[in-house]
C-alpha cells in the first residue's frame, strides 16, 4: 500500500522550491505526454501521484481533461492553490489501487514516482488497476532509472541545485537484495539543514514488461528521455509506453 512519505506531508509547501526539475525538463515531459495522448483514443487523462500539479496543469492548459490520484492531501492543497488547480478532479488515496472513477485514454506517472510503490505486489496491483481503467487502445506511461546505471553511480554525495537556488546535497544508497534504493537530501533552507528521505523499489525494464503482460498490457515503445531520444545502450533511464490492445 502507498504510504505518505514525509516530504509530501511536512514539506509540501516547499516541494516545488526544492525538487521541481528544470523548465526544459518539464516542457519535454509535457510535450511527449501530449504527443502520446494525441495517438491514444479520445478521452481524459489520469496522473498517478499528481502531487502539486507540475505536469498535470500544463497538460490541462493544452486542452486535455486531466484527473489525478495522490496520497498526500498537503500536496494536493498546493495544486489547488495554483491557477487552474481547482478545476482538476483529484482523488486522495493509494495510487497502487488506481482507485478513481472513470475510463481513461492515458494513465501516466512521472518523476520516478511509480517506484515509490514499496513492493513488487504493489507495482503489479498498479499495472492491473491501470489496465482496468484504460479505454481499449489506451496507454500507460511511466519513467524510471535503469538498475545498471544506479549501481554504477554508486553511493557518493552529489550536489544538485534546487528550483529556488537553495543548496541541496543528495546521497543514494542501493540495496540490491531488496531491489531498493534510498535517496537522502540535505537542503540548506534559510540557514537550517532540512533532511528529506525517499525510498524506492526499482525494477528493470524487463521486469516491468512482465508486469505489464500479466495485466494484459503490451509494450508499445520505449524512449531514453522525455525529449523522445531513442532508448539504447547509452541511456541512463527510460520512458516506457504500454498499450491496452483494442
Amino acid at each position: 500500500m502507498t504510504t505518505v512519505p514525509r516530504y509530501a506531508g511536512d514539506f509540501a509547501d516547499r516541494y516545488d522550491d526544492w525538487f521541481t526539475p528544470s523548465a526544459g525538463s518539464t516542457r519535454d515531459t509535457v510535450d511527449l505526454l501530449a504527443r502520446l495522448a494525441g495517438n491514444a483514443p479520445p478521452g481524459p487523462l489520469l496522473e498517478l501521484g499528481i502531487g502539486t500539479g507540475r505536469v498535470a496543469l500544463p497538460l490541462a492548459g493544452r486542452g486535455h481533461q486531466v484527473h489525478g490520484i495522490d496520497a498526500a492531501p498537503a500536496m494536493v492543497d498546493q495544486l489547488r492553490a495554483k491557477p487552474g488547480g481547482e478545476e482538476l478532479t483529484v482523488s486522495i488515496g493509494d495510487f497502487s489501487e488506481v482507485d478513481h472513477d472513470g475510463e481513461f485514454a492515458m494513465v501516466y506517472v512521472a518523476n520516478g514516482t511509480f517506484f515509490e510503490l514499496a513492493s513488487q505486489q504493489d507495482q503489479l496491483r498498479c499495472f492491473a488497476g491501470v489496465a482496468r481503467r484504460l479505454l481499449p487502445g489506451g496507454l500507460f506511461v511511466l519513467d524510471g532509472h535503469l538498475p545498471e546505471v544506479l549501481a554504477h553511480s554508486g553511493g557518493g554525495a552529489q550536489a544538485v541545485t534546487s528550483a529556488n537556488g537553495d543548496p541541496v546535497l543528495r546521497t543514494r544508497r542501493l540495496q540490491p537484495a531488496s531491489q531498493r534504493y534510498t535517496s537522502d537530501y540535505l537542503v540548506l533552507d534559510e540557514g537550517i539543514f532540512r533532511h528529506v528521505r525517499v525510498v524506492f523499489r526499482y525494477a528493470a525494464p524487463g521486469e516491468l514488461d512482465l508486469m505489464a503482460a500479466a495485466a494484459g498490457l503490451r509494450l508499445r515503445e520505449r524512449f531514453g528521455t522525455w525529449s523522445g531520444a531513442a532508448f539504447n545502450d547509452s541511456s541512463r533511464g527510460h520512458i516506457s509506453v504500454y498499450e491496452l490492445p483494442a
